[in-house]
């Protein structure tokens, strides 16, 4: 027998007797390998992690909702599994591995095995569930959606584990089998293995799935304790099983995702007079919108908006109904600021039309367009506020301006203007000088009449974007750090027949996004990638947002 068997099975007597919880058994207390139904073929589920505790003394299954983060039953992680609620939160008692998109565990060369650093009980303690985060963040495997429904009696779930299965006490490869949901309680559900599956041992933690017609995949709840019907070395016929309930602590997972630090994307998007925003987790999913108003004050509703992220904060500009520009922060831990006025208290600024922000290092640099004139203002990392200074005073003037963006490349901050169907440009260098303007087309090349323009950072490279021809033409063109310019080129065989009414950008990490609102009210996202290359444009989900989705805004936090 290999070795990992004969260790196995001399443990077998002191856990089984801590296995005991009522009547059922708590899954967490034997190690091996996955839930007793059939093979899963290589590369499925690839988000489901086998845990080792200690030197493999307990082993359990959880499931990946987050490159940081894995979710798995508390009782894997305490002295006795029939207390889960005594799990600490913390670095775990015993070093802890975490193996992921290695169906076979045999297999060399597949997937990642990380340390767990913390562990993250569920807010009330009142169910077998923790968050485990991961020592080093896991790119290249997709996590799992998480529900925000719960299943209903009568539902099929899938459960893939690595514990036991009928014949073999610590299988290599991924099982998973088909259960039947029999009651849905406040914070578990009761289900019965089908076709002969069971939940084994080594399957603590394991997800409970619910999958549709479409082939998309959510979690529901994890695995907690069962009767074993059928496992290696049971006796017991019954394969009933115990879950904990994932779906309605959804928004605390969320919660948790959107502290944890790392590269996010920021959309603000209007809808009617409101302002809303939502996150973009570098797996691509968005989490729910936030109203801004609702959080950070009433303005009387929002004419136009910025934003510009510095570390974990969100900065949002919005014009309110007054016609004043206010400012406030969504901190990284998702609590608003008051919105502050910025005509009382940094300068009365009239006729406003146009907000453009961009950070640079800790300073918030805020440039508007106010009766025609350029106006650019910054804010200290101590919330300190310049007086609004006249940009044309070291440019030149440039006449009857209608589409303002701005980024930042190390300490320059770059300025885009659409004055008389034309693109021009100019940047303020880190002494507070400014260049003059200059017509991008004379560098890059001519399009047709632009309308609006859009600016990021990609390294030390600006990625520059315009809308042109009534909205019919998207094209594209890099600024490089030497200051000469790449050609332009269509966007239009990557967005599709589409007519654009605004366009907005924003450096993430090493991708530039962009948000191209549309003539049919729907506001489609494309990235240029760090190796020059595009992503397929796809659609965010606006649907329950009210009226017009125009002006949306981009911007990038860690």
């Amino acid at each position: 027998m290999p070795t990992a068997r004969r260790r196995s099975a001399r443990l077998l007597g002191s856990l089984t007797a801590a296995a005991a919880i009522g009547t059922l058994v708590n899954l967490s207390v034997a190690p091996a390998g996955a839930v007793s139904g059939t093979p899963s073929a290589d590369g499925s589920y690839a988000y489901t992690a086998r845990i080792a505790v200690g030197d493999n003394f307990r082993t359990c299954t959880g499931a990946l909702v987050d490159r940081s983060w894995v979710v798995t039953a508390a009782s894997c992680f305490t002295d006795d599994p029939a207390q889960p609620a005594t799990v600490v939160a913390g670095a775990p008692k015993w070093r802890t591995t975490v193996t992921l998109g290695r169906t076979d565990l045999a297999a060399t060369g597949q997937g990642v095995t990380v340390e767990v650093g913390e562990l993250l009980p569920d807010p009330g303690r009142t169910r077998d569930l923790v968050l485990a985060r991961l020592a080093t963040p896991v790119d290249g495997i997709a996590p799992v959606r998480v529900a925000s429904t719960a299943p209903a009696a009568g539902q099929q779930l899938r459960v893939p584990g690595y514990g036991r299965t009928k014949t073999e006490w610590s299988p290599l490869r991924l099982h998973s089998g088909l259960f039947r949901v029999d009651a849905v309680r406040p914070t578990g559900l009761d289900t019965t293995g089908l076709a002969g599956a069971a939940v084994c041992k080594g399957d603590t933690g394991a997800p409970v799935l619910r999958e549709t017609a479409g082939g998309a995949v959510e979690l529901v709840a994890v695995a907690s304790r069962s009767w074993q019907g059928g496992c290696f070395g049971s006796t017991e016929t019954r394969t009933g099983a115990v879950d904990s309930r994932v779906d309605d602590l959804a928004g605390w997972i969320e919660q948790v995702r959107l502290a944890t630090p790392g590269w996010k994307t920021r959309a603000l998007v209007r809808g009617g007079a409101d302002l809303y925003q939502a996150t973009r987790f570098q797996d691509g999913a968005w989490t729910s919108y936030e109203n801004v108003q609702a959080k950070a004050g009433d303005i009387g509703g929002v004419r136009t908006s910025a934003v510009a992220g510095i570390n974990g904060d969100t900065h949002v500009l919005a014009q309110g109904a007054n016609g004043h520009l206010y400012h406030t922060v969504r901190s990284a831990n998702g609590t608003w600021a008051g919105f502050g006025d910025l005509n009382t208290n940094v300068g009365d600024l009239g006729g406003i039309t146009r907000v453009a922000a961009a950070s640079i290092g800790a300073d918030l640099h805020v440039v508007v367009l106010a009766d025609g004139q350029l106006f650019h203002s910054v804010r200290d990392a101590a919330g300190h506020w310049t007086g609004f200074g006249r940009v044309f005073d070291a440019t030149g003037p440039l006449s009857g301006i209608t589409s303002l963006a701005v980024a930042s490349t190390g300490s320059e901050l770059q300025v885009a203007a659409v004055s008389g169907g034309k693109v021009y440009h100019t940047k303020r260098v880190a002494d507070g000088n400014w260049g003059a303007w200059g017509a991008v087309e004379a560098a890059a090349g001519a399009t047709g009449p632009v309308s609006e323009v859009a600016m990021a950072r990609q390294g030390e490279d600006v990625n520059l974007a315009v809308v042109t021809d009534n909205g019919a033409g998207v094209q594209h063109t890099i600024r490089f750090a030497d200051g000469t310019w790449q050609p332009f080129r269509s966007l239009n065989g990557i967005l599709g027949q589409v007519t654009v009414t605004g366009i907005s950008a924003a450096g993430v990490d090493s991708e530039v996004r962009f948000a191209v609102d549309t003539a049919d009210n729907r506001v489609l996202t494309v990235a240029r990638l760090a190796g020059g290359g595009w992503s397929a444009p796809q659609a965010l989900a606006t649907e329950s947002l009210p009226g017009s989705h125009t002006g949306t805004a981009l911007t990038g936090t860690l």
